[in-house]
């Protein structure tokens, strides 16, 4: 399972890679490995604020449909469109050209809330 050490992890199966007061947002590569083949990527919340916890959208398999939870709190402002014509970009590279949306962070403290790659793999066994 590839963990990359310099993200932050929640315990949904979100990752989070800081970018200034952007957080740039995707799901592991365990979670997508227990997904399966990802079919579509379904997101209609840019342009919302959120809280963190709270589902920004979905992500159907094969089998499947599982929600996005967000990790942090803030605005979305962008959502990776290359995903809507190829959602298998989130099993390919799911820390690259996989993420899923940008969020305008309104509180970078939550950010202490979520797991390094250790706590991550730790919590996923």
């Amino acid at each position: 399972m590839n963990t990359p050490s310099n993200l932050k992890y929640s315990k949904d199966h979100e990752w989070v890679r800081v970018e200034g007061d952007i957080a740039v947002i995707g799901i592991t590569d365990f979670a997508q490995s227990e997904l399966g083949e990802i079919v579509f990527v379904e997101v209609e919340t840019v342009g919302e604020t959120m809280d963190a916890g709270e589902v920004f959208g979905s992500v159907e398999a094969v089998k499947t449909v599982s929600d996005l939870l967000l990790p942090v709190s803030g605005e979305i402002v962008e959502f990776n469109e290359q995903l809507e014509d190829a959602p298998e970009l989130v099993n390919d590279d799911p820390y690259g050209e996989g993420w899923m949306i940008k969020v305008a962070m309104s509180d970078k403290t939550e950010l202490d809330e979520l797991l390094d790659a250790e706590g991550y793999q730790a919590s996923v066994g």
